[in-house]
């Protein structure tokens, strides 16, 4: 098909790019055979293209909404982003302390009410597989001293949403969000001293933490209208595909899909939250880390799931960097999604993040 160079301002939304487009970058902004779309050209004058080769088919393409609707919408889309994220945070804190009350009811040794327990977490599931940058509020949300309760809560959160990313069918996304909360319940029996510990653990303290996932499944295996794979998936959440794991140290083949997906998220809520023995991480450094430090640990696929609801951000999302300076996304590199073109909002300057390696992005703006 015969292709033509066409002028920036007569680019139409539809037409279709007939060769990779490179704007100073390692690799293209736009790949051959891509259908424009506004955003696309948003991100062309971004660069300051000039043009840009196109293939010719014959018809004319209609003419999309004019510009500034547009923009309207995206405004309007924003805010009201902004109120669900707050009414999300006043529900949340709200289970927070009705998960803490349950929590030192089953230290003492009450049983574990299944029903309870969905009616609490299940309106946060919906809110979070509506609005997946909630995920990047969690972190936020929770606190050194209460850690344990809000990191059980984020766990079935963040596991719902893998769930979903993965395509399984709504019935198993909310038995997950129920097993990833309820995957540290064994820690109810782990003694208080051990639990709120400022300083790193001992051995003797780390192998009583262990046992939690065992605690764990006694705990819940009794449980009506809980299914069996989210038992297992419960008892298997500290298990590594390489061995690594407890606490029968299982390798690849024989931990449960749904046991992986509890632990990305475990581990992914853990490492961006305060501790009392150790500060917060970049969700984006914490991807980082588990793709590489940690491969070989979790099944690929799950963790692709989180990079792609982590890391695959919208165009025009606004994030602060390491060294404190805030830009927008310009471009989403997909073969380092962590890593995007950023545009700095105070000068304009666009750094590419897969070149620049000495900052990252340290939090993406939600609220602001």
């Amino acid at each position: 098909m015969e292709a033509t160079k066409v002028h920036i301002n007569d680019l139409r939304v539809g037409k279709i790019v007939s060769e990779d487009i490179y704007a100073n970058t390692q690799y293209p902004i736009l790949l051959k055979n891509t259908k424009l779309s506004q955003e696309h050209l948003y991100i062309l004058k971004a660069f300051n293209i000039v043009q840009i080769p196109i293939l010719l088919d014959g018809k004319d393409q209609e003419r999309k909404e004019k510009k500034e609707p547009e923009e309207k919408s995206e405004v309007n889309v924003a805010v009201e982003k902004v109120v669900v994220v707050d009414r999300f945070g006043n529900k949340y804190n709200d289970v927070i302390d009705e998960f803490k009350k349950m929590f030192n009811g089953w230290g003492a040794g009450a049983k574990i009410d299944i029903t309870k327990v969905r009616t609490m977490i299940l309106p946060l599931v919906e809110k979070i597989l509506e609005d997946r940058t909630i995920i990047f509020d969690l972190n936020s949300f929770s606190n050194a001293k209460d850690y344990l309760y809000h990191h059980c809560i984020a766990t079935g959160l963040i596991s719902a949403a893998i769930a979903q990313k993965l395509g399984y069918e709504r019935g198993y996304v909310l038995q997950i969000a129920i097993a990833g909360t309820l995957a540290d319940c064994g820690m109810a029996r782990i003694p208080l001293r051990i639990r709120e510990k400022k300083e790193p653990l001992n051995q003797l303290e780390f192998n009583e933490i262990r046992k939690h996932p065992i605690f764990s499944l006694q705990m819940v295996k009794n449980v009506p209208a809980f299914k069996e794979e989210m038992k297992e998936a419960i008892y298997q959440h500290h298990e590594r595909l390489d061995g690594s794991g407890y606490p029968e140290k299982l390798r690849v083949g024989s931990v449960s899909n749904f046991g992986q997906i509890i632990a990305v998220a475990d581990t992914f809520h853990a490492m961006t939250s305060e501790r009392l023995y150790r500060l917060k991480e970049s969700p984006f450094k914490v991807i980082e880390k588990i793709k590489e430090s940690e491969f070989g640990k979790f099944d690929i696929q799950v963790v692709q799931a989180l990079v792609d609801l982590v890391a695959a951000l919208p165009i025009g999302t606004k994030i602060e960097l390491s060294n404190l300076e805030r830009g927008e996304i310009m471009f989403i590199n997909k073969f380092a999604p962590t890593r995007p073109l950023i545009k700095l909002l105070s000068s304009g300057e666009i750094i590419d993040l897969s070149k620049n390696r000495s900052f990252y992005i340290s939090r993406v703006i939600t609220n602001e």
